[in-house]
């Protein structure tokens, strides 16, 4: 199938089809028209036309012609958290660039129990060669996953010692080097906005306050969805409600941090401060608000490179000890942070 093909189905040009097949960036096509072209992409199980090519030679036939699925295991759709999004983009260019196809994105239903909630996955992750899972998962979810196919590949935030392959970038880390920012820019009094249950962020946030003998206040903190905008708004106007003492906000992601600019952009008047904000994951839009922001870049396109090697060279059986790649973050230093 070519690149022609997937032009006719989605209604754009080959040239576009083309450059969004070979660049994440969003600067190749609005987010509607990348999703159609890889949508399209999957459904006709497209490979870049050097390999398929390729496959005209019948020996290397089996080794181009793989398939695997990926699991969403803490969202419900790749809509709902623009860092998975980006994350799942890179990730299945790598498998392209790598002769590989995605065969199903499943994400892990939840379900009410007697005793919690269960996860479950859709059994069709079976017939791929291999899973990729975006996001943390639960030690019962990856059994379920495991039963189901036995080459698999985490990528997730911090080391989950479980018995897979695993690509990470430490969140407790990120987030202790985004505490470092605002402490060196002479904060003291640091607000943050996030997830507080076993979330490593918070467990960062926390540590270098402890680290720099710095009161860890309550007042400050205010647990919210991370995936959703207003419940960051909320979260936001009451801390601005209740405590006007704050000079700065760590958010634990850029779509929580990027709202929070938004509310300070508009109620500056009523603000009458500077309010620096930092977070993580360095999304698209994170440079392209107002001001720009600053925040900790976790290194997708390389975690997506790493996870499809990895991923790939287990299907071929080439190594069978369990593999941890861990990749260091860095400080993004933009505008939205302000010397106290």
């Amino acid at each position: 199938m070519s690149l022609k093909k997937i032009a006719e189905m989605t209604g754009v040009s080959v040239s576009t089809v083309s450059r969004v097949l070979n660049n994440a960036s969003s600067t190749c096509a609005s987010k509607e028209v990348r999703d159609k072209i890889f949508a399209a992409a999957r459904e006709i199980h497209y490979l870049p036309n050097e390999n398929a090519r390729m496959l005209k030679n019948a020996s290397r036939q089996t080794a181009l012609n793989r398939h695997v699925s990926i699991v969403l295991a803490r969202i419900r759709s790749l809509n709902d958290d623009p860092f998975f999004y980006e994350l799942f983009r890179s990730l299945e260019l790598a498998l392209f660039e790598n002769q590989t196809a995605v065969d199903h994105v499943v994400y892990a239903e939840e379900s009410p129990v007697s005793d919690g909630r269960k996860h479950t996955v859709p059994a069709v992750i079976s017939k791929s060669q291999g899973v990729i899972i975006l996001g943390r998962c639960s030690e019962k979810l990856l059994a379920q996953i495991l039963d189901l196919n036995k080459n698999v590949v985490g990528i997730w935030r911090n080391s989950m010692n479980f018995n897979v392959d695993e690509v990470v970038c430490d969140g407790q880390k990120a987030a202790e080097l985004a505490m470092q920012h605002l402490i060196s820019l002479g904060h003291t009094k640091i607000a943050y906005i996030g997830d507080c249950s076993y979330e490593s962020r918070y467990v960062g946030y926390c540590n270098s306050l402890i680290r720099h003998t710095l009161p860890i206040n309550y007042e400050w903190i205010r647990a919210t969805d991370q995936t959703d905008p207003s419940a960051a708004a909320a979260a936001f106007y009451e801390l601005l409600e209740h405590t006007q003492d704050f000079s700065a906000v760590f958010c634990a992601n850029d779509v929580t941090a990027i709202e929070v600019l938004k509310i300070i952009k508009k109620n500056k008047r009523k603000i009458k401060r500077k309010i620096s904000v930092i977070s993580i994951d360095n999304i698209e839009e994170s440079g392209n608000v107002s001001p720009f922001l600053t925040t900790i870049n976790i290194p997708r396109k390389e975690m997506a490179h790493m996870a499809a090697a990895l991923l790939l060279d287990r299907i071929a059986k080439k190594h069978t000890e369990t593999v941890r790649i861990e990749f260091p973050c860095r400080i993004i230093n933009r505008d939205s942070c302000y010397p106290k």
